[in-house]
């Protein structure tokens, strides 16, 4: 079985609509822009982790803890089925994050991330944000 090609700038666009749908809130939409088997490697992790499942648990996560949660894409770079990206995450912390209560906080981050697309889909992902400064907020 081959994977579809896609051109960089196809990518690009599909990464564009994949955070727009993600600005909405609406997780359902968002895993229409995934593969069912989709990688995804953090760097605070050992690990890669796997699946659609897996990454809605990681979404709600996030959403639960800051619900107003936008990605502002700051640059994007695309080579092959690769898509590089520099994003701005804004918000503000109203529900528990990783055993933290709420604090009413406001919240501003850098995460730069990577993508591979493979027929059509995201198919990997490589995240790499800046947690130190996002923890820091919620002191």
């Amino acid at each position: 079985m081959t994977s579809e090609i896609t051109s960089p700038a196809t990518n690009t666009e599909l990464l564009r609509a994949a955070f727009a749908t993600f600005n909405t809130g609406d997780v359902d939409k968002c895993m229409a822009f995934t593969a069912h088997d989709l990688i995804m490697n953090l760097a605070e992790l050992p690990e890669p982790r796997h699946g659609q499942q897996v990454w809605r648990e990681g979404y709600e996560m996030m959403r639960n803890a800051f619900p107003d949660l936008r990605a502002h894409i700051e640059d994007i770079v695309a080579a092959g089925d690769r898509v590089a990206l520099r994003l701005r995450f804004r918000g503000t912390h109203r529900g528990e994050f990783l055993g933290i209560p709420p604090t009413g906080h406001a919240i501003e981050y850098v995460s730069y991330e990577f993508y591979r697309v493979a027929d059509g889909l995201i198919a990997e992902e490589w995240i790499c944000s800046d947690m130190a400064t996002l923890f820091r907020q919620l002191g």
